[in-house]
């Protein structure tokens, strides 16, 4: 019998595969868990089509990500710390605190986990920071930090 997965199973395949089961298997355990479904035809075109709506999507979301990589690219941040004697700055930046000044200086949001630092920002001047918004896109972003 063959069946669609609906869901990742370890030992069967990923989602969306078909597979050839025997009739016990698929009609005993996956049926009755709602692993899958029966391969039939109203199935296999339901599953044609969201593959197509799958494919829709990570198309769009990939051209965002490629738009926003370009509006980052022309952008700088400015963020500031505390200096202490002899212009030496207190602690580092934090991707935290890019994301937060990325929100407020140009309302571009950006997830502090998405934002790739080299090494620590620990003394004044201009980086370039990595900003990974998508598996294939990653932008460079100019960070300027500045004693405050």
């Amino acid at each position: 019998m063959k069946i669609i997965l609906l869901q990742d199973e370890k030992k069967l395949g990923k989602k969306g595969d078909i597979l050839e089961v025997s009739e016990g298997y698929a009609r005993n355990y996956v049926l009755p868990k709602k692993i899958g479904v029966e391969a039939n035809a109203k199935n296999m075109n339901d599953l044609k089509l969201h593959k197509a709506n799958e494919d829709k999507l990570a198309k769009e979301q990939l051209d965002a990500a490629k738009e926003l990589a370009a509006r980052l690219e022309e952008k700088q941040v400015t963020v500031k710390i505390k200096a202490g004697e002899g212009g030496r700055a207190f602690g580092s930046v934090s991707s935290k605190e890019i994301a937060a000044a990325c929100r407020e200086q140009h309302n571009i949001e950006i997830d502090k986990k998405k934002i790739l630092l080299p090494e620590n920002l620990k003394s004044f001047g201009a980086y370039e920071v990595g900003v990974r918004l998508h598996p294939q896109v990653t932008a460079k972003l100019t960070v300027k930090v500045l004693e405050g």
